[in-house]
């Protein structure tokens, strides 16, 4: 305790950091890092794998095979044009088709040939991945003659050319690289996590789906911290996971962390506590808005509170689809073939065009942008563009009908065949066992059950709210604790994170819709959204790697050799228990 009194801060997380490894997985990216870090990684979750013998079909085809692409039905449509007019009359702007109306003609947009953009904070401009390798199999000697006697690593402007055989296809290509590979390659590409959930189909079992996402883990690691596998014994790892996560899911996380990434030991710490923590709270409504998701929860006193728990199907990638077709719609994209669903590096472009310009304010909001074409392996086309009403699409956070279509929908319960329960806390089920797994990661051998007989669970799920709008999803968590002092205090702390939360205007808009949600006989006149002393794409990872290096929760840790050989039973003496209870500890602790 004197050295915990003592110690400077950023020495203590020097001295006790290094060697412990914070991960936290979004729907869209995995933030990943030393503790002893100010920052983190963040790394898009993807990954495309060479498919051999369908060079023809190309990367567009294979993504057929994992998600379906359902355009809006005509109800549909008509309710997200309703929802932009409702939001179109309280920013004092034109309805949808106002300006169609008064503008006989297109919006004018000109291609820029040639053109190199200045400011490189607003340039969504991409290049395509290089998917080609040396192929380290031939010799000096047959390198050399296959390329007329020069020296491979003296070829400029070589572009992998697979009829040479000095070069063969990437086997497979993780993070941003992945999502600019050209369409006609042929890769597939696969996302681990959709939606909140491990992303199983009958497409995509959950096997393949861990394998995937050890082997994206697995090159951050290698690749962009330098920590071999065979150094990984001497650290330890931290879990920060999502709420919207299952109990079962968290196991196979475990088990992917422990067995196939072979760190040493592992702890679970949950998301919104660690973000609470990260800001230096003890109570907070914390509102999680990601990519793909947003999901709210409210803490007391470093517990959470799983009866306030909501999960609200949109995020980031939803605004910025949304921004691509109120732009359509209003005739200022250029006529080119944007299609984020089939090509993934036009969504990273329409992210950083969301990025750059969309806010939430009042009046007209126009903005001169660059908008950029991919054609397969050509160059970026530049076009200039005034990109209109940017500050529509954000409002759909509060209004989801405008978020409308759901390009990538939850698959149906009957694709998961024996995985159906994998969002259910049904972890008894039989299930198959693979050939390579030890007995104690197998569910049905002697005892492997009893590790989960007594895992303390949420005593209720977080409630799905399919159109429920931001600030009456909020309302509803905080309204629900039912204790009057307990919500006015939530009112006045709310914690916004995740990447949506950068939006500009945001914060007041919370503020002012959420206390004209609340129903007039509630007894509360106040609503504050919370400063964050740290960016709200990491925060959570911030107050992770802080709760990493501490003394208390010790005993929650869980032993690789304790995992691998007989799982942890509750005889043994050690049990795996929850981040609620661990951070509890934490408040308590930080409080005294």
């Amino acid at each position: 305790m004197d050295y915990l009194k003592s110690v400077v801060p950023s020495q203590f997380m020097a001295d006790r950091g290094s060697n412990l490894v914070v991960i936290n997985p979004g729907s869209a990216n995995v933030r990943i890092g030393l503790a002893a870090q100010q920052v983190p990684l963040i790394v898009p979750q993807c990954i495309a794998r060479y498919m051999r013998n369908v060079e023809n079909q190309g990367l567009t085809q294979t993504l057929q095979d994992q998600m379906l692409n359902t355009q809006a039905t005509p109800a549909q449509q008509l309710e997200r044009e309703k929802a932009y007019d409702i939001i179109a009359s309280l920013l004092k702007i034109p309805f949808l088709d106002e300006n169609i109306a008064n503008n006989s003609f297109p919006r004018k947009t000109v291609r820029l040939d040639g053109y190199k953009p200045q400011n490189s904070r607003n340039d969504s401009t991409f290049t395509w991945t290089n998917v080609m390798e040396k192929n380290h199999k031939l010799s000096v000697d047959e390198e050399k003659k296959d390329v007329k006697g020069e020296s491979l690593d003296q070829v400029t402007g070589f572009d992998g050319d697979p009829s040479s055989s000095a070069y063969v296809f990437r086997e497979y290509i993780c993070g941003e690289e992945a999502l600019k590979i050209p369409p006609s390659k042929p890769y597939r590409l696969r996302r681990p996590i959709r939606r909140g959930h491990l992303n199983i189909s009958q497409h995509y079992p959950l096997q393949q789906v861990c394998e995937d996402m050890a082997t994206i883990w697995d090159w951050i690691l290698n690749d962009k911290l330098h920590i071999p596998q065979a150094e990984r014994t001497m650290y330890s790892a931290i879990l920060v996971v999502p709420e919207t996560f299952d109990t079962r899911e968290i196991k196979e996380m475990l088990s992917l962390v422990l067995r196939d990434l072979r760190f040493s030991s592992a702890v679970v710490l949950q998301e919104s506590l660690a973000a609470v923590f990260g800001n230096g709270l003890s109570t907070a409504c914390v509102v999680n808005m990601g990519a793909q998701v947003t999901s709210i929860i409210c803490v007391e006193d470093g517990a959470a509170l799983p009866a306030t728990g909501v999960t609200l199907p949109f995020g980031g990638e939803d605004i910025s689809r949304c921004l691509l077709w109120s732009q359509r719609h209003h005739q200022t994209w250029p006529p080119i073939s944007t299609d984020p669903l089939l090509k993934p590096i036009d969504m990273l472009m329409l992210n950083k065009l969301k990025e750059s310009y969309c806010q939430i304010r009042d009046g007209e909001l126009d903005v001169p942008a660059l908008v950029h074409s991919y054609e397969d392996n050509m160059p970026a086309g530049v076009h200039k563009t005034r990109l209109t009403a940017v500050n529509v699409p954000p409002m759909g956070v509060f209004y989801p009908p405008l978020l409308v279509p759901e390009e990538y929908p939850p698959p149906p319960r009957s694709w998961f065949h024996d995985y159906e329960d994998m969002l259910e806390e049904t972890w008894h089920t039989e299930f198959p066992r693979r050939s390579d797994m030890p007995d104690g990661l197998f569910l049905n051998s002697n005892g492997g059950s009893s590790m989960w007989e007594n895992y303390p669970v949420f005593s209720k799920k977080l409630k799905k709210e399919e159109n429920l709008g931001l600030a009456e999803a909020i309302t509803s968590s905080i309204l629900s604790t039912g204790r009057i002092d307990l919500q006015r205090k939530l009112f006045c702390s709310i914690q916004l994170i995740g990447g949506v939360a950068l939006t500009g205007g945001l914060v007041a808009a919370v503020e002012d819709r959420v206390l004209h949600a609340i129903p007039s006989n509630e007894a509360i006149d106040t609503v504050e959204v919370l400063q964050l002393r740290s960016d709200p794409t990491f925060v959570s990872w911030k107050g992770g790697s802080i709760l990493s290096v501490l003394d208390f929760g010790r005993e929650a840790w869980i032993h690789r050799e304790d995992w691998i050989r007989n799982g942890v039973h509750v005889t043994s003496g050690r049990k795996y228990k929850d981040s609620f209870f661990l951070q509890a500890q934490a408040m308590c602790y930080m409080n005294t």
